[in-house]
């Protein structure tokens, strides 16, 4: 049985599609696209993850706009922007390379690190724990704001869960510009925190408040499961 999350944002709203009907949209696996160097290590982390094409493209580009080289203010690296300390735990567990910055190693950690949140948060709550760290987003639940960038990050991702391709650039309209920061983004069921491997609790997001004054939103609450199509775990390396 579907269950989707409605996404409420300055009145527009979002269904996001379980997994399993995002997975046979992207069946067979996609062909690359032509002038995308990237295409075969998104096809390759989306095959080992369970994770969609989509899902993946789009936060590669939200994170870096293809930029390999990419670098944050925070020390976020490469295509897919992870930590550090995150990007040494990710390349142990699922034997990838030494360097951070190599596209296919960056985007086979993301895909993981995604997969990881998933389970652990639901959806759309990966999403905010990607962006701002597990533990401000577990924050979060308990009353914490998020920072405005993990909100707008989440707005701007959320519909392409819904398996849509993404647009360049991506626009959410809105009547009231400011809206969406007086009200709930989401509508979520409650769920149990499903065990699984553990997931670097590195913070990606600035604390720092915005320029602009942002009201207070209610936390953004992950969904049920079922999105995943269910793998077999990764061993971990020992």
């Amino acid at each position: 049985m579907r269950h989707p999350v409605l996404l409420l944002l300055s009145g527009l709203a979002f269904a996001v599609a379980p997994m399993e009907s995002a997975m046979a949209q992207a069946e067979p696996v996609q062909r690359p696209r032509p002038g995308d160097p990237y295409a075969p290590y998104v096809a390759e982390a989306s095959q080992r993850f369970g994770v969609p094409v989509a899902w993946i493209r789009a936060v590669l580009r939200a994170e870096s706009a293809g930029d390999r080289q990419a670098i944050s203010s925070a020390g976020a690296m490469g295509l897919m922007q992870i930590m550090p300390a995150t990007w040494a735990e990710l390349r142990v567990r699922y034997r990838l390379g030494s360097d951070p910055y190599d596209p296919r190693d960056n985007i086979l950690a993301g895909a993981a690190y995604l997969r990881e949140l998933y389970d652990r948060y639901g959806s759309p709550g990966f999403l905010a724990a990607y962006n701002a760290g597990p533990g401000r987003y577990e924050a979060s639940l308990s009353g914490r704001s998020l920072p405005a960038e993990t909100r707008a990050y989440v707005a701007a991702i959320a519909p392409v869960i819904d398996g849509g391709e993404i647009a360049s650039p991506v626009i959410i309209a809105a009547v009231d510009a400011l809206a969406w920061t007086r009200a709930p983004l989401f509508i979520a069921q409650r769920i149990s925190t499903a065990a699984a491997d553990p997931v670097p609790a590195e913070r990606r997001s600035n604390d720092a408040p915005a320029a602009t004054a942002v009201r207070d939103v209610s936390a953004i609450t992950p969904q049920s499961g079922g999105l995943f199509v269910t793998r077999p775990a990764e061993r971990p390396v020992r």
